[in-house]
């Protein structure tokens, strides 16, 4: 087992973040009268803290906050612990005017343990964990304000939000202030604007994305790359309804336990339907429309399926958090004897399609049995026992996430960091002991008698609009020759050239590429600049020297000139950039 190189664990740094959350808090409530708090919790980039307070406040107020934020960090005070009953807590906030605090205060489940965390003069309802004193959060920077709707929800108050970032030194926050300056230039949103790929329209809906001709291009051989790969695996293809009946649901487990997150319901026929937020009991019926042998097994169902889930407005973002997406989404059914073999080709495949898309750098999280867990003792052991050796046999560094898997299963969850070094939890490799008791799903066995398979859930690009999104901004909207939407863009230096490159750009089509012409009367220059800002890899300059030559000027978007270059050649030259999986080798 490896864990990532760095003098702090990730729970360390959790905590270092978290304590410089509420630093910054008592910070504002000295520099700013009759603060409110919200919650103030670490996130994987940094830390944020919400507040209702009468100032409006503005990047400006930064200097200010974070020189009282300094001063508490001189003081060095110690984050000290201390537990009280729900009644006298309650007493507590109410006191102080804490309203936000109190509704939160009801939020922590009979039989918890109630703590506060005070630094000097700031007490805050919190259950931790903390560094020791104030003096351990040294570096950090305010970064952004933004409003943000108490609980997510638009009907609720909208309170200030201040986004900040803090490190174990200063070496290492301005690393880290420089990764943040590069994602800004690298938001899917907008470079998914600027680029034409996809948009969110309010009229319709938050988190509800349109796929503009040029995502849906790139979308489109996503999934032709995808359905290749899982034929060439061993897969079937499903397409199951968007739409089931509420007795599914309740078989399944989703209307008690995931209720929530489910669209209200449907009502035909006196029958109540609900959209899908999963597609898991859709393929446990396709296992199920058969008596199925030990000889039929593995089976390996795939689907693009889309699914719907309430998400509130306040955690929307971008691709990045939606209410509508395609799942991509795998069940596989399989006997005891055969699983450990079907987790190792899962973390294969996984591999595979992420290399494809050139992210090489994967990690993995074993995460293990809860408290509150479903299915016998010695399944939970075989299960992550399977997951474990698959990842030692596949040579993956991973950590244990010791209680982290579901009630219903051990899970692997593969991490990949992306160009600028940020890490994002994509493929996931789950068991699943509940649902295939819950529909009561059995085979034949060698012996004759029937037996219950083990059904693993498998995600490995997660979700197709998450994916799009990282996609973009691990390119930075310049995406390689073979997933680009536009591949070539012709440009005549003026319109006598027009004819000729309609004739390159039919032969380039007839060959299968994806051909545009710019048309505009301005000159090459501009031409050009367009193209590199549309992110288009081959860009062919046609003027009168190559109309008669019958050659064409190549220039490439990360090389620039490469000269002229008969049509015969440049074909050669496009076709060698092949999509993964297109080889002659694999043909």
């Amino acid at each position: 087992m490896a864990t990532r190189n760095s003098s702090y664990t990730s729970s360390e740094l959790y905590a270092l973040r978290h304590s410089a959350a509420h630093v910054m808090a008592a910070a504002v409530c000295r520099v700013f009268k009759d603060v409110r708090l919200d919650i103030g919790p670490p996130t994987e980039s940094g830390f944020y803290y919400d507040f209702d307070l009468a100032d409006r406040l503005a990047p400006e107020d930064f200097d200010r906050i974070e020189k009282e934020m300094h001063a508490i960090m001189t003081e060095d005070v110690p984050f000290e612990c201390k537990e009280m009953q729900r009644e006298e807590a309650e007493a507590w906030l109410r006191e102080r005017g804490q309203t936000y605090k109190v509704e939160r205060l009801a939020d922590i489940p009979e039989g918890e343990a109630i703590t506060f965390y005070t630094c000097g003069d700031f007490t805050d309802l919190c259950r931790g964990p903390h560094v020791e004193s104030t003096g351990r959060v040294k570096a950090f920077k305010l970064l952004s304000v933004a409003g943000s709707y108490y609980r997510g929800k638009e009907t609720n108050p909208m309170l200030q939000r201040i986004y900040g970032t803090a490190s174990q030194n200063d070496k290492q926050l301005k690393v880290q202030l420089k990764q943040i300056e590069e994602a800004k230039q690298r938001d899917h949103r907008r470079i998914g604007k600027d680029l034409d790929l996809f948009s969110i329209q309010e009229d319709v809906g938050g988190g509800l994305v349109h796929w503009h001709p040029r995502g849906a291009r790139i979308r489109s051989i996503v999934e032709d790359f995808w359905k290749r790969e899982h034929f060439k695996a061993g897969y079937h293809l499903l397409y199951t309804p968007h739409i089931g009946q509420a007795k599914l649901w309740e078989k399944s487990g989703h209307l008690a336990l995931y209720k929530e997150m489910m669209y209200s319901p449907m009502e035909f026929d006196d029958t109540e339907y609900y959209v899908k937020p999963m597609n898991c009991p859709f393929h446990i019926q396709v296992y199920k429309s058969h008596m199925r042998s030990y000889r039929d097994l593995p089976l390996r169902y795939a689907e693009l399926g889309a699914v719907y889930r309430y998400e509130k407005a306040g955690v929307l973002h971008g691709l990045f958090r939606v209410r509508g997406f395609t799942q991509d989404d795998s069940h596989i059914f399989c006997t005891p004897e055969t699983v450990e073999d079907e987790i190792r080709e899962v973390v294969r495949f996984a591999q595979r399609i992420w290399r494809a898309f050139e992210f090489e750098d994967i990690t993995a999280y074993l995460a293990t049995r809860p408290e509150k867990a479903v299915g016998e003792d010695d399944k939970w052991a075989q299960a992550t026992a399977s997951l474990e050796n698959a990842l030692k046999a596949e040579g993956i560094s991973y950590e244990v996430d010791p209680g982290g898997g579901a009630f219903y299963g051990p899970k692997i969850d593969l991490k990949v960091r992306d160009a600028i070094g940020r890490e994002w939890q994509m493929s996931t490799v789950q068991f699943d002991f509940n649902l295939p008791e819950r529909f009561d799903l059995s085979y034949i066995a060698e012996d004759g008698q029937p037996h219950q398979p083990y059904m693993v859930h498998r995600a490995l690009l997660g979700s197709l609009e998450r994916f799009f999104g990282v996609l973009i901004e691990h390119f930075a909207g310049a995406f390689p020759f073979w997933l680009a939407p536009e591949q070539v863009r012709l440009l005549p230096l003026t319109d006598h050239q027009v004819a000729y490159a309609e004739a390159v750009q039919k032969q380039l089509d007839d060959e299968g590429f994806r051909v545009d012409i710019d048309r505009n009367s301005e000159k090459i220059g501009a031409k050009i600049r367009r193209a590199q800002l549309d992110k288009v890899p081959v860009m062919l300059i046609c003027g009168p020297k190559e109309v008669e030559s019958t050659t064409v000027s190549v220039r490439l978007r990360t090389e620039g000139d490469r000269g002229a270059m008969s049509l015969d050649d440049l074909l050669v030259h496009l076709k060698a950039q092949e999509a993964p999986g297109d080889s002659q080798e694999e043909k």
